[in-house]
C-alpha cells in the first residue's frame, strides 16, 4: 500500500473512449488520482461533479484530475456524458491498479462481506511522488480540501 513519500505505482488503463492513459503521461504536472466505487451512484456522482466543477482551478495551478473505478470504459463514457464530467475516468476492471494502490479491500454492508473500492485520493507531485493520501474519503468538502492542500504544496516558499 503506497504511502506519502513513495513513488506512485505505474499503470496504463483505458479511458471512456478505450484509449490507453498511463501515469507517465502526467509527468511534469501535479495529479489528483482518486479511486471510487461505482459510476452513477450518489456519492461517486457527487465527487466526480465536484472535481469537474473545480477542474479549471486545478489546471490553473498545474494539476490534472483522474478518477479510477472498476467500471467499464463504456460505463465511464455514459457517466461522463450524463453528468457533463470534465475529469478523466479510467477503467480498472481487473482491479490490478486498485490492488496496487491498496484501495481494493474487503468491505461489509448489511452483514455481508464483499470486495470493493475504498474511496481514496492520492496527490502526486510532478515527479510522480505521492505527497498526500486521503483514505476512506467522505465526499462532502473533500474536493475543496484536496484543492487547498495542492495550493499549499504547490506554492514556492
Amino acid at each position: 500500500m503506497p504511502e506519502e513519500g513513495d513513488t506512485a505505482p505505474e499503470f496504463c488503463l483505458p479511458d471512456g473512449n478505450g484509449e490507453e492513459v498511463c501515469l507517465k503521461d502526467f509527468r511534469g504536472k501535479w495529479l489528483v488520482l482518486y479511486f471510487y466505487p461505482k459510476d452513477n451512484t450518489s456519492g461517486c456522482t457527487q465527487e466526480a461533479r465536484d472535481f469537474s466543477a473545480l477542474i479549471e482551478d486545478f489546471r490553473r495551478i498545474g494539476a490534472e484530475v483522474v478518477g479510477i473505478s472498476p467500471d467499464s470504459p463504456e460505463s465511464h463514457r455514459r457517466f461522463a456524458d450524463k453528468h457533463g464530467l470534465k475529469v478523466t475516468l479510467l477503467s480498472d476492471q481487473e482491479h490490478s491498479v486498485l490492488e496496487r494502490y491498496g484501495v481494493w479491500q474487503l468491505k461489509r454492508m448489511y452483514g455481508r462481506e464483499y470486495y470493493g473500492v475504498v474511496r481514496s485520493t492520492f496527490l502526486l507531485d510532478p515527479k510522480g511522488v505521492i505527497r498526500k493520501v486521503w483514505r476512506r474519503v467522505k465526499v462532502k468538502g473533500h474536493v475543496d480540501e484536496v484543492l487547498e492542500t495542492l495550493k499549499s504544496l504547490n506554492t514556492p516558499s
